[in-house]
């Protein structure tokens, strides 16, 4: 299950009517700025997908940009969760999984990525919680190749700082391409995309080769 909506959905289940709200107000800024971007996420919009009034939604949120805060921050959890979930359970193909988990998240969270990936004015949230992303993630992949590294016994190959600007490069070539791809809808790159499974190859390799030892 990688869309964030439905995972917040499914948390909630069982749980007080409090709770069950918070969610149900998060749940419509997902579908909000799955519909039509971030640009229309306003207190109305939301109150409107959620069925609520205003008063009810000032009850858990002091404004829409602590709204926005909150659903990134859980957010960019569940892609962490997510994607070293998938990079566990396939020990002989790590890269390869966690690459799958990505598409998959950017596939089926487009609102939530572009808010993300493009920064936009006047939602500082989004790119607060888009560098933390970058960070924890280059911070693993680092630590992985250098564990790999040291298990050859070749842990001076290169250098951690080095590492960094790797995986950092690496992963703005991912984003763009995936943003092009699903966000952009770039129609010269979308007819040479059709195979997910091929576009996934590609991803893979980048990765692979990038930080090859």
């Amino acid at each position: 299950m990688y869309a964030y909506s439905e995972r917040l959905a499914s948390n909630s289940e069982g749980r007080p009517k409090g709770e069950r709200t918070r969610a149900q107000i998060q749940i419509a800024a997902c579908r909000v700025l799955e519909g039509s971007g971030p640009q229309d996420l306003t207190i109305s919009s939301i109150c409107d997908e959620a069925g609520i009034s205003k008063g009810t939604f000032y009850i858990y949120f002091r404004d829409r940009n602590v709204l926005l805060e909150v659903l990134l921050t859980g957010f960019v959890e569940f892609l962490q969760s997510s994607m070293r979930a998938a990079s566990a359970n396939r020990s002989d193909e790590t890269t390869r999984a966690a690459t799958r988990a990505y598409f998959e998240l950017f596939a089926q969270n487009r609102g939530l990525m572009r808010c993300l990936v493009h920064h936009l004015d006047g939602f500082p949230e989004a790119q607060t919680a888009f560098q933390r992303l970058n960070r924890d993630w280059v911070e693993t992949v680092a630590t992985s190749v250098q564990r790999k590294m040291q298990r050859e016994g070749r842990q001076d190959v290169i250098a951690r700082p080095e590492l960094f600007r790797r995986a950092y490069a690496l992963g703005g070539m991912v984003d763009q391409y995936l943003s092009s791809l699903l966000l952009s809808k770039d129609p010269n790159l979308a007819a040479v995309s059709q195979d997910h499974e091929a576009v996934i190859d590609t991803l893979t390799l980048i990765w692979e080769r990038g930080m090859a030892i």
